[in-house]
């Protein structure tokens, strides 16, 4: 364990945020990391708990508890208070494929779960795991570990999200030959594009996908399994083939006015900014721009806050977010103890600057759009918003949110931004396939496995639960790679956990 009095001698430390009328001038990451020393008092506060809740990724009250890929928290966290930063990374490297990532992107359940959190500020868990993977960079220890045997099975992996690269990454070590299959120009799926720039910069990506080239991982991008790259094809040139697509079918909004010109998918807005980024410092002008724009933001999620943060550093006129949902309490409510996940009200990074900017939290709780109004031209230029309230249904006994009556209103806008989350899996993949999809239309399997209804093809990711966390590709992606090489090998030493 850490310490013994550490958790009493030292407060919880994370690393400093750039101010947010500073960090909005440009769409790099903005937190400064602890030093060496400040990180292992960190590590010093953890007390290896007899039941290490951190660690344990249990579903409670339908949400999970702890991380999902059962992270080796106290131990890494005991070995960086004592200095041994080589061994603090291999035992995060045990079981997180990409430490890099979800140390950025992470909403950390570990965190939630910590009994230092029970009773006053958890171990900052998050902080801990990035200073062990950037350290191992810095120091070498992350550098590229080739297989020494090649088995001579070939494995196509089709999408390069979190859940794609986590099953490469894994089959690739048991010394099968894998090649992933990308159809966007850049490797990474939802980590490149769906993901600002300023929660993950981009270089970190790259930097580990280099690493992965050497150890022998082949990435081809361009390459649209469904369409341009038939099935056929890969059926017949590898052993097995993995789907890891993702589910990017935007849930619409279908009210009147839809039609309008000036409404987007959250996704399209975010990736269109990034790939502009990144192709041209958004010189090129290929972006949807939300500058001089009154634009509302309908979704209140972690994508709706992305796009607050992006159309903020486009320089919006305003910016609203409509939440169908109540405001969450910001403490905990009795009837959500510890450790399950905290149901509380978050203000993240996008709306910190829209309250540095435009003085007030862009969120407006219980309202959804009822119209979508244009002008003579067919433009975008208002809503029509109506207040909601929660009742229950007398069939289910379930709560719904239902319209109040006569609380309708307008509102000004020439962008509108819908970030209602997602459907499930793009079906002209599922089709080229022919695999059978769920009610939920994600890729059916039987539970806990992950073949699908075809010989030979499995499936991951979102694609397979639906649109979830990254820590939670990664662990499908760790699991699919161990079925895969069952079926191959006969056997399989792959870790999930």
């Amino acid at each position: 364990m850490g310490k013994p009095t550490g958790f009493m001698d030292y407060e919880r430390e994370t690393a400093k945020a750039v101010s947010p009328k500073e960090r909005i001038k440009n769409f790099n990451e903005f937190h400064t990391p602890l030093s060496k020393e400040e990180q292992q008092k960190q590590g010093a506060r953890c007390m290896n708990c007899g039941v290490p809740f951190c660690q344990s990724g249990e579903m409670i009250s339908g949400m999970a508890s702890g991380c999902p890929l059962h992270n080796l928290v106290p131990e890494w966290n005991d070995l960086v208070y004592s200095g041994n930063w080589e061994q603090a990374y291999n035992r995060l490297k045990k079981t997180n494929n990409f430490p890099e990532f979800t140390s950025r992107v992470c909403p950390a359940l570990c965190e939630a779960a910590c009994t230092c959190g029970h009773w006053g500020d958890s171990v900052s868990v998050k902080e801990n795991e990035h200073g062990i993977i950037e350290n191992a960079y810095e120091q070498g220890y992350a550098a590229a570990k080739p297989p020494k045997v090649r088995t001579g099975k070939r494995v196509a992996v089709v999408g390069s999200g979190p859940a794609g690269l986590a099953a490469a990454d894994q089959l690739n070590k048991r010394g099968h030959q894998v090649t992933v299959f990308e159809r966007d120009d850049r490797v990474g799926g939802l980590l490149m594009y769906g993901i600002p720039n300023m929660k993950l910069q981009k270089e970190v990506i790259d930097r580990k996908i280099n690493v992965m080239k050497e150890e022998g991982i082949e990435f081809v991008t361009g390459a649209n399994v469904g369409k341009e790259v038939k099935p056929a094809k890969l059926l017949k040139e590898y052993d097995r083939v993995i789907l890891a697509c993702g589910a990017k079918n935007p849930r619409d909004i279908n009210a009147p006015g839809r039609d309008a010109k000036g409404i987007y998918f959250a996704v399209d807005f975010l990736s269109a900014t990034t790939k502009s980024l990144l192709d041209s410092g958004l010189k090129d002008n290929k972006y949807i721009s939300a500058k001089g724009k009154k634009v509302v933001i309908i979704g209140g999620g972690d994508t709706g806050n992305d796009c607050v943060g992006t159309c903020i550093r486009h320089g919006a006129a305003s910016v609203t977010q409509l939440e169908m949902m109540p405001k969450a309490p910001d403490t905990r409510a009795e009837d959500n103890p510890w450790p399950e996940w905290p149901k509380v009200c978050k203000t993240d990074y996008g709306q910190e600057e829209a309250i540095a900017v435009f003085g007030q939290d862009p969120r407006i709780y219980t309202t959804t759009v009822k119209e979508f109004l244009k002008d003579k031209n067919g433009n975008l230029c208002g809503l029509k918003v109506v207040k909601l309230e929660g009742k229950k249904d007398e069939k289910t006994g379930r709560m719904q949110m239902v319209e109040v009556p006569g609380s309708e209103s307008k509102m000004d806008a020439d962008l509108v931004l819908i970030a209602a989350g997602f459907l499930g899996t793009q079906k002209y993949v599922a089709d080229a396939f022919g695999v059978e999809l769920n009610q939920r239309t994600n890729v059916a399997t039987e539970a806990g496995k992950y073949a699908t209804s075809v010989p030979n093809v499995y499936t991951a990711g979102d694609m397979h639960r639906g649109q979830s966390l990254v820590v939670w590709a990664i662990r499908e992606g760790r699991e699919v790679a161990r079925e895969v090489d069952e079926s191959l090998m006969g056997y399989s030493y792959l870790s999930v956990q």
